[in-house]
C-alpha cells in the first residue's frame, strides 16, 4: 500500500518512522483492560489509541511513515501511511525485523501512548537530531520503553531482548550503550496498559480520539 498525497502529511526528512501496532480487534488488544471495559470497548480505545499516533505521524518530518502491522488494515488507516505486515517470532524478532528493513535513520513508536506529539519527539526529528547521535531512548513508565531511534538500524540490537517485562527498557538501554552507541533519552511516557494508565492518557491528551473514546465509555458505564 503506497503512500496517497494528503494535505496534512508532514515535510520530508532523513527518518523513516515505524509503527508497530495490533490490527484492533476485539480478544486481540488490550486485554488488560477488562475489566472494567469489554472486548469490544477496549478494542474501541486502541483503534482511538493507533488513530491518534497515525495522525500525529503525518504531521512529522518523515522520508517515509510505516505501519507494521499484525492484522489488517481498517476505516481507521489514513492516506499517507506506507503498511507492512509484521513478521513472526516474538516481539524482539518483529521489532528488529521492521528495523532490517530500513536503510537509514529509523524511529519506532507503538500505538500505546496516543499522547505522544511533536513535542515529545522534537529533538530527534530536528534537523540536528542524528549529529553525534547513534540512538535515541524514549523510556516508558511500566519499565519499557515507547520509542526507539537507531542511526543505523541494526537488528541485532533488539534480538534476545526480554519483551513486556519490567527491566525490558534497562535491558535494550543497556544493549545499546554496550554496543558503543552514544544514546539520548526522549521524554518519559505512559503506555496504556491498564484502566488507570487509560485515565492518566485521556488526561494528557484531551483533545484526541483516544480522550474523547474514553469519555465516552466510561460516562455509558455510569448511567
Amino acid at each position: 500500500m503506497s503512500p496517497a498525497t494528503h494535505g496534512a502529511i508532514g515535510p520530508l526528512g532523513p527518518t523513516t518512522l515505524l509503527v508497530i501496532a495490533k490490527e484492533p480487534v476485539p480478544g486481540r488488544v488490550k486485554t488488560r483492560l477488562c475489566p472494567p471495559f469489554s472486548p469490544a470497548e477496549a478494542a474501541q480505545l486502541a483503534e482511538a489509541a493507533l488513530a491518534d499516533t497515525l495522525r500525529t505521524v503525518l504531521t512529522l518530518p518523515a522520508r517515509r511513515r510505516v505501519l507494521v502491522l499484525d492484522g489488517q488494515p481498517g476505516p481507521w488507516l489514513p492516506p499517507g501511511i506506507d503498511v507492512v505486515p509484521q513478521s513472526s517470532g516474538g516481539l524482539d524478532e518483529r521489532l528488529a525485523a521492521a528495523f532490517g528493513a530500513c536503510d537509514g535513520p529509523a524511529l519506532l513508536i507503538g500505538m500505546d501512548t496516543p499522547q505522544a506529539g511533536a513535542t515529545h519527539l522534537a529533538d530527534v526529528l530536528s534537523p540536528g537530531g542524528w549529529e553525534h547521535c547513534d540512538a535515541w531512548f524514549g523510556p516508558a513508565d511500566d519499565g519499557g520503553f515507547w520509542a526507539l531511534g537507531l542511526a543505523a538500524p541494526d537488528p541485532a540490537l533488539l534480538r534476545g531482548v526480554p519483551m513486556s517485562v519490567p527491566e525490558t527498557g534497562a535491558v535494550q538501554r543497556r544493549r545499546l550503550l554496550d554496543a558503543g552507541l552514544t544514546v539520548r533519552d526522549l521524554p518519559r511516557l505512559r503506555d496504556v496498559d491498564t484502566a488507570q494508565d487509560a485515565a492518566h492518557v485521556a488526561a494528557a491528551a484531551p483533545d484526541g480520539a483516544f480522550a474523547a473514546a474514553f469519555t465516552r465509555l466510561t460516562r455509558a458505564a455510569a448511567r
